[in-house]
This record gives structure tokens, C-alpha cells and sequence, in this order.
């Protein structure tokens, strides 16, 4: 299983960024895909997450700015980010888990069982 997360890069503050997860060797509809980040000296913490039959996960700290959507023709999953502050700034990663997690477990790292390299996104001005 191989998860390849493009698209991160330098935004100002309110500026917007596509991430991209690209998925092979997995097959996403018997599974979940979630977006983690990873600032310096912090946790890594979830961000968002997708299951075919299941409402996407969002941290608070994202809803109404964040977007996750999949393509399931293409194996890919992908998180829309507007409204960037510069507490954005991090490493996303994507990752896959075997099970299709409920709500209350998208958001821990520990469910998921395959991970990316990482994008780093950079929010300033």
C-alpha cells in the first residue's frame, strides 16, 4: 500500500490550497482515508477524514474552511483548504485505515494503518 500527498506549498493568510492523496495497492471503498497534520512541537492531530457510507470527519479547527472529496475512479482523496491562517501551517499527512471508522475514531492516528510521506504547508505572509 502506497499513499503519495501532493499539492502542499508557501499561501498568505486567507489564501487557498488543494491537497492531493494519491492511493495505491488499497482499495478505499472497504476502508477510510483521513488528512492528519503535524505542526512543530505539537501532536499530530486529524484533520479530516472520508468513508464511502459515512458523513467525512472535521476537526473543529477546520469545518467550514476544509473540504475532503474522493475520486474513486482515480484512487484519490483530496482535502479543498480555504480561509488559510497561518495556524494551518504543518506537514499533511494522508493515511489509510483497513476499517471503515466511525466518527469518534477518524480523528486518532492509531487507526489507521498506512501512512504517506507528507506535504508541508506553509501559511504566511
Amino acid at each position: 500500500v502506497q499513499l503519495q500527498a501532493s499539492g502542499g506549498g508557501l499561501v498568505q493568510p486567507g489564501g487557498s490550497l488543494r491537497l492531493s492523496c494519491e492511493v495505491s495497492g488499497f482499495t478505499m471503498d472497504y476502508g477510510s482515508i483521513g488528512w492528519f497534520r503535524q505542526a512543530p512541537g505539537k501532536e499530530r492531530e486529524g484533520v479530516s477524514c472520508t468513508r464511502r457510507g459515512g458523513m467525512p470527519y472535521y476537526a473543529d479547527s477546520v469545518k467550514g474552511r476544509f473540504t475532503i472529496s474522493r475520486d474513486n475512479a482515480k484512487n484519490a482523496v483530496y482535502l479543498q483548504m480555504n480561509s488559510l491562517k497561518p495556524e494551518d501551517t504543518a506537514v499533511y499527512y494522508c493515511a489509510a485505515a483497513r476499517a471503515r471508522l466511525i466518527s469518534s475514531a477518524m480523528r486518532h492516528p492509531r487507526n489507521y494503518d498506512y501512512w504517506g510521506q507528507g506535504t508541508l504547508v506553509t501559511v504566511s505572509s
